[in-house]
Parts: structure tokens; C-alpha cells; sequence
């Protein structure tokens, strides 16, 4: 009896064959994203990762990587893209060898089919996985369809490296027989010299170029060459730094080192933090967007971008700040804001008297949700502009909520659709598990001396390395209650013993932080323990016990310790 098989290592090479093709129809798909909005399967698959994803596994995701936590998810995504294109590669390889390698047309056409119907069956998957509980699945039909194209051209290159159906496998003659008689085996050496080094050549070639392909077009997509113009550093507009400059020093704050916080007292776009559940920043066309107002309302209504901004606005500066910010953290931010009053938006729907919540939901996917007395509030905004400027794409353009008194998460960006519901509604953070509250804590941190991430936000802070004995030492820092305020900042040198009362710069707006300084002179040499707690305006101190920020916000004193 004669058997005929494959030897191992031809499936390696099937893999590799699969990988090249795939690198080649990766860069495809990403200059297709990047152009016209094609589908980029590892996007879709980070995002269905992040949303199966726990609360309390995101938050130490990003209490360790910050903002680059997603973007690990991103870079492994697309790099278990390419691996499955190998897989899909061994796939092809077996069925074409069964086949005996048909021509190289059908070859073509069978590997451009398979690896699409494989791809676009994980991608629904993952729609699925990322879709907003009770809302239909967003099939993107014409994404869809434009996939087929890089699915082309892994097919023309896996069957042309694959070969021509005359081309032999490196196949090995086993003879055997019930009388356990010797294993021959005969190798096709012509086929393993001539054919698998030129084609393993070919595969190596295809690689090198596809993959500085993959390479430029991938940072692309992440930063967006219309982003980086957009965030490349820039001081804050003219009209805000006269007003910050306008206001005279109170005491306290004369000292030369303190400048730049009190310069910063806005932050700079450019440097306002940034978390959201997106990789890859949406890009909205303003002149295609249209905000819908729908569920419990009496006269639905669709507003455009252009009848937006007709609207009455109004300016208000506001803090955000993210629930995964740890003490000292730099996911905090202000800026000054303009829009419409959301209570504005909704009068023109009609509010019945049953709602509990309004829920946003965007362009990305994101939902969240917000009781109906802080929709109404006055500081509540849907905001188009940011520092005189229109909305950044990172920053929500074309449309953002700010509402004040509660972390980030609920201050949705790139709104799409409004729904007024007669239930609590539990946002996309919510279902895994954080809080659908407003802000708890009272945030303090020490800016001025140390290097803590916060001094992010500051630009142009003079380095502090060394204290001498005797003189005097600045301390200075920021806190934050939410909208409730702060009424006092303390501040200890000796670890918590004994505290001073700091002085505390009039805010913003009810809806900022507060800039504090204290100061102390040194009368010995060694080293200090600064910690700082504050008050808000309804007396609520500043609690010492540490708290991990899932599930409901980082709780604690920030400490900076100093050598003099």
C-alpha cells in the first residue's frame, strides 16, 4: 500500500505565504479607513474586546497605561489579524493540495472568498459584542462591500505565491505492509529546491515592502494627520490669556514659580486629557450631522449643525475630570465652553412628565445616560466650541455634552441622538460596573514642588530638583469638588501632624477647580512629607483613606515628598 502526505513543514510555509498576502491586505484596508472609511477589522474586534472587557480590569488597565491602554488593545488586535491570515493560509493550502493545485484563477477567487466570508462572519461577532443593549446591530453595508477589495488582492498573492497546479509539494512515498516490512521514503527535491526558496523569496519580498505600509499607514490612523495639526502645541487663545491676565494675583501668588499655574489655569487644548472607548478618533462631517431628539417627547425634532449653532449659546469654564484618575493624576482638565443649553434643545421636544433620564448616544457607539434635573441645569451644555475654537475631532466635533458635577464618562462626545426615558439608564461604563453617580470625592493635588503626572496640565513649570535651608519653599496645586465647590485647602509639611490653611484663588466658575498656594521656610535639613486635603462648600473634608478608583472614583491625600 502507498500513501502520499505532506511533510510538516509545508505548513509552515502555507502560513507564511498566508502572512505576506495578509500584510499586503492589511495596508490595504488601512489606507481604505483612512480614505474612505473602509473596514478596518481590528478597530471593530479592539472595540468588541473593550466592551466584554470588566470595569475593575479597565480601570488598572489605565491606572498603568493610561490613554495608551486602548492602544495596546488596538496594536493586539490587528496583530491577531495577520496571525488568523496566516491560519486562513494553512486553510488554503491543505484544500488546494487536495485539489492537486488548481489554476491559478480559481486558486485566486477561492482565497479572496474564504478569507473574506471568514473575516466578515469575526466582524459581525464583534458588532455584536459592541453594540448598546436594546439597539439594533449596525451592519456598515457599504464597509462591508469595500472589503472585498483588500480580500482581492490576498487572494491574487496567495495563489501566486502558492504557484501553478503543475508545481509538486515536497510529497514523501511511505511504503508499508502487514509484514512490518521497511519505511521508504523518497523526497521531490527538484520541487523543495526550485519552487519553495523562489516563492518563500517572493513571500519575504511582498513583506518587506507591505510592511512599512502597514507601519505609516497604522500611525496615521491612530493620530490622524488632521489631528496632529489640530493638537500640535499651542499657546491658549489671546482673548482667554488677556482675561486670565486680566485678574490681579491675590496675595499669595506673586511669587515667579506660580506663574505658570496660574497661566494654565486653563489648559491648553492640546494638552486636555483624553479617554474614550475609540482608537481611532471619529471623524465627523459637520455638514452631514444632525442631532435626533426622540422618545419621551411630545414633537420629535432633528436639528442640523448649522441650525445648531443659530441657536442661543452660552460660555461657561469647566472641569472634567476622568473616574479613572488616580490621586495626582493628570486625567483632569479645564477649559472654556461654548453651546446650547440642553434644556433649550429639549423644550423645543416637549419633556413628558414621566422622564427620568436623558440618554446620549454617539457616533462611536458610546451611551450613557443622565438624571433629568441635571440635564436641566444651567451649566448643563451640549458644546460645539472649545477655547474660542470649534471642538477638536478628539474632543467630540462636531457636538459634546458638558455636565457639570459629574466625572467625564458622562460628559459624552460626537452626540448623535438624544432619547428621554422613564427608567435609570445605565451607560456603556455603567454595565461594567462603574458608578451612575455624580462626583463623591474631593479631588486636592500638589502641582509646585515635585513632578507628579498632573504637572502635565502645566506647561512651563520651573524644575524644583533642590530646596535649601532657610528659604522659603512655594507649595501650590489645584482641587476640585465637582460643582460643589471648594471652601478650604489645608496643607501639612510633617507627614499629617499639623496643617495650614492655604490660600485659595477665587475660581472660574462654580463649575472649575480652585488654583491654592501655601508656603513654609525650612528650619532644618532634611526631608518633608507634603500633604494637602480640602473642603467643599456643603463641609464635606477630604477623606484620607485611600480608594482604588473602580467603582466609584480615587479616594485619598496626595502626597510629595522633598529632600531640603
Amino acid at each position: 500500500m502507498v500513501v502520499l502526505r505532506i511533510r510538516g513543514n509545508n505548513y509552515i510555509v502555507f502560513f507564511l505565504f498566508g502572512l505576506a498576502a495578509g500584510i499586503a491586505s492589511l495596508s490595504l484596508s488601512i489606507f481604505s479607513k483612512l480614505t474612505i472609511d473602509g473596514l478596518f477589522i481590528p478597530e471593530i474586534a479592539s472595540q468588541g474586546l473593550i466592551s466584554i472587557t470588566s470595569g475593575e480590569i479597565e480601570s488598572q488597565a489605565v491606572l498603568t497605561l493610561g490613554a495608551l491602554a486602548k492602544y495596546s488593545t488596538f496594536i493586539g488586535a490587528t496583530v491577531v489579524n495577520i496571525i488568523l491570515y496566516g491560519i486562513i493560509g494553512i486553510i488554503l493550502g491543505k484544500l488546494f493540495m487536495k485539489m492537486k493545485s488548481p489554476i491559478y484563477a480559481i486558486k485566486s477567487v477561492l482565497s479572496a472568498f474564504i478569507s473574506y466570508l471568514i473575516l466578515i462572519v469575526l466582524t459581525i461577532i464583534f458588532l455584536v459584542l459592541s453594540t448598546t443593549p436594546g439597539q439594533s446591530i449596525s451592519i456598515p453595508v457599504n464597509s462591508f462591500v469595500l472589503f472585498l477589495l483588500p480580500s482581492a488582492i490576498y487572494g491574487l498573492i496567495f495563489a501566486f505565491l502558492f504557484g501553478n497546479k503543475n508545481k509538486k509539494i515536497d510529497l514523501v512515498e511511505t511504503r508499508a505492509s502487514s509484514d512490518n516490512e521497511d519505511v521508504i521514503n523518497k523526497s521531490n527535491k527538484n520541487s523543495n529546491i526550485d519552487y519553495s526558496k523562489r516563492d518563500m523569496i517572493r513571500a519575504l519580498i511582498i513583506s518587506v515592502i507591505a510592511i512599512p505600509l502597514v507601519y505609516f499607514g497604522f500611525t496615521r490612523l491612530i493620530s490622524g494627520s488632521a489631528q496632529q495639526q489640530q493638537q500640535q502645541p499651542r499657546a491658549l487663545d489671546t482673548s482667554i490669556q488677556e482675561f486670565l491676565q486680566s485678574k490681579s494675583k491675590p496675595a499669595g501668588f506673586e511669587n515667579p514659580i506660580l506663574t505658570p499655574l496660574i497661566d494654565a489655569e486653563v489648559t491648553p487644548t492640546y494638552l486636555f486629557y483624553r479617554i474614550d472607548i475609540n482608537t481611532v478618533v471619529p471623524t465627523i462631517n459637520a455638514n452631514d450631522w444632525s442631532l435626533t431628539v426622540k422618545g419621551l417627547v411630545d414633537n420629535p425634532i432633528v436639528i442640523n449643525y448649522a441650525e445648531f449653532r443659530d441657536m442661543n449659546s452660552v460660555e461657561e469654564f469647566a472641569t472634567l475630570t476622568c473616574i479613572s484618575n488616580k490621586i495626582g493624576g493628570n486625567l483632569v482638565s479645564t477649559a472654556l465652553w461654548k453651546g446650547v443649553r440642553l434644556r433649550d434643545i429639549l423644550s423645543k421636544a416637549g419633556v413628558q412628565s414621566s422622564v427620568k433620564y436623558i440618554v446620549f448616544r454617539c457616533s462611536d457607539g458610546y451611551d450613557v445616560g443622565i438624571p433629568l434635573e441635571n440635564g436641566m441645569m444651567d451649566g448643563t451644555i451640549l458644546a460645539y466650541d472649545m477655547n474660542n475654537s470649534p471642538l477638536t475631532s478628539e474632543h467630540g466635533y462636531p457636538v459634546r455634552a458638558i455636565v457639570p458635577g459629574f466625572y467625564g464618562m458622562m460628559n459624552p462626545k460626537w452626540i448623535t441622538e438624544i432619547e428621554l426615558v422613564d427608567k435609570t439608564y445605565e451607560g456603556f461604563w455603567q454595565r461594567k460596573g462603574w458608578t451612575n453617580s455624580d462626583i463623591k470625592n474631593i479631588y486636592s493635588s500638589v502641582v509646585i514642588p515635585g513632578n507628579q503626572p498632573i504637572n502635565d496640565r502645566f506647561p512651563n513649570l520651573v524644575p524644583n530638583s533642590g530646596f535649601l535651608n532657610s528659604k522659603n519653599i512655594p507649595i501650590a496645586g489645584v482641587a476640585f469638588a465637582g460643582d460643589r465647590g471648594i471652601s478650604k485647602v489645608e496643607v501639612s509639611v510633617d507627614g499629617g501632624t499639623t496643617w495650614k490653611t492655604a490660600i485659595v484663588k477665587d475660581p472660574l466658575s462654580k463649575y472649575t477647580w480652585v488654583l491654592w498656594t501655601s508656603g513654609f521656610i525650612t528650619a532644618d535639613k532634611g526631608d518633608y512629607k507634603i500633604i494637602v486635603r480640602a473642603t467643599d462648600k456643603t463641609g464635606q473634608v477630604q477623606t484620607s483613606e485611600l480608594e482604588e478608583p473602580f467603582p466609584n472614583g480615587a479616594g485619598g491625600y496626595n502626597q510629595v515628598n522633598i529632600s531640603v
